[in-house]
């Protein structure tokens, strides 16, 4: 009996110290480096492109237990095209609804890691126009580094993922301008404490 008290201590002790070391770390999305780009086909020729961002968002990961958190805010309103026109074009109404619904949201807690602790995928909800919908984006590339500048750690990579726009109430020009629609979303995010 006398020794059993000790070792029960000793094994509490050690499960309470492996999760302690397991705790998330917040990061700040970086402005100069997040934006989401998009593609769509356009009357089965060329590929219409432009983007949104820069982005503001939080992300939380804990790559020791394999969970992660992310929420990012889109200004839908900031879409650029290259064309003034098209972009006033797309904060319509019946395209993206930029008066209406301002921002866009994507609010995600399904995080999939590989063997390194990387992040492969994420699955969360994207809310457009109002509307929340899943989507999953898939890694491309995911890496942290020490930025030599600020001296904090910084992750970040390129994610993809396919929506069919009509999902969100987006069917002007269907079917001569594509219904799916290719994001590519590119982010960095700082780490908010010091190692």
């Amino acid at each position: 009996m006398t020794l059993a008290r000790p070792l029960l201590l000793l094994g509490l002790g050690l499960l309470s110290a492996g999760t302690a070391t397991a705790q998330p770390v917040a990061y700040q999305l970086d402005p100069t480096h997040s934006f989401v780009h998009f593609e769509v086909l356009h009357f089965d020729t060329a590929t219409l492109r432009g983007r949104f961002g820069p982005l503001k968002g939080e992300v939380e990961l804990d790559r020791a237990a394999r969970r992660g958190r992310v929420q990012v805010v889109v200004d839908v309103s900031q879409v650029s095209s290259g064309l003034p026109v098209l972009d006033a074009r797309l904060r319509g109404p019946d395209l993206l609804d930029a008066e209406g619904h301002p921002q866009a949201f994507f609010v995600a807690s399904g995080f999939e890691f590989d063997a390194q602790g990387g992040v492969r995928a994420v699955r969360g909800e994207f809310t457009l126009r109002g509307q929340g919908r899943p989507l999953t984006l898939m890694a491309e590339r995911f890496r942290c580094y020490t930025h030599p500048l600020l001296r904090r750690e910084v992750c970040g990579g390129d994610f993809s993922a396919v929506l069919e726009r009509s999902a969100w109430g987006i069917t002007y020009g269907l079917p001569f301008v594509a219904e799916r629609v290719t994001l590519r979303v590119q982010v960095e995010a700082v780490r908010q404490d010091p190692p």
